[in-house]
């Protein structure tokens, strides 16, 4: 167990697969008690007796994060089951990548409500409770697409991560006397993201991510930034594959 994060509680969005699944039986081993939340509560539930077999701590709550509601009554039942909540992950995303002459506005409101609104509704329904506390930590998975537009094709998916990336450094500059932020800006990693894309750029997408790398790579990166003392705050990690030019 490493100093830092033992005894934690963390929640994780998007925990069922991918980086959110990854990071939640990791930050289990290192001793942090984990809340996994997703729509698919099935899935949860497999992580959660991955991690109850090897001695680990962790619970499943279903949660669209696209309703606040929601999302505030998950953090409610998390404290309530946990006696507190001291780290945030807001890892659910999409990333369908489409032109825009395509028109797709279906997807734009699906990435701009999961992206931007489930984050934001996440820090709304964390944030009060570590301002009260005096301390909490909310990691925010942004993209290198948040940092540099990818284009053709995800211009609206850059648009919710560079948002993504400003709320983090905003909400820094606002609570950080309190309150840690990080923003998590991930290149090609291993998850099910790809798979979000339909239509012509599928293949596209699929050829791109041969060179991803695994969604431990990125756990590993977000239990760095978390088991830092309190008096350090990991703003950003940036993470791709050394091969990966964009």
């Amino acid at each position: 167990m490493t100093k830092g994060i033992e005894g934690k509680v963390v929640l994780i969005t998007g925990g069922s697969t991918g980086i959110g699944a990854v990071t939640a039986r990791l930050l289990a081993e290192r001793g942090a008690k984990v809340a996994i939340a997703a729509r698919r509560k099935d899935r949860l539930d497999e992580v959660v007796a991955d991690i109850a077999a090897v001695g680990g701590t962790a619970r499943s709550y279903a949660v669209d994060v696209t309703d606040k509601s929601a999302v505030q009554s998950v953090v409610a039942a998390i404290i309530a089951d946990f006696g507190r909540l001291d780290v945030l992950i807001n890892n659910a995303g999409l990333m369908p990548i489409r032109p825009m002459a395509e028109v797709n506005t279906d997807e734009w409101d699906q990435m701009i409500d999961v992206n931007l609104k489930g984050t934001l509704y996440g820090i709304a329904a964390a944030l009060p409770g570590f301002l009260e506390q005096g301390s909490g930590h909310i990691i925010n998975l942004s993209s290198v697409a948040g940092i540099k537009v990818f284009a053709p094709g995800g211009t609206v998916y850059s648009g919710t991560k560079f948002a993504v990336s400003a709320i983090s450094e905003g909400l820094r500059q606002e609570v950080g006397e309190k309150v840690r932020v990080t923003s998590i800006e991930p290149g090609a990693v291993e998850s099910d993201l790809k798979f979000t894309t339909s239509g012509a750029a599928a293949e596209t997408v699929l050829d791109f991510y041969k060179q991803a790398i695994p969604a431990a790579s990125v756990a590993r990166a977000i239990a760095f930034a978390v088991e830092q003392p309190d008096d350090v705050d990991v703003n950003a990690i940036v993470i791709r594959p050394t091969a990966q030019q964009f």
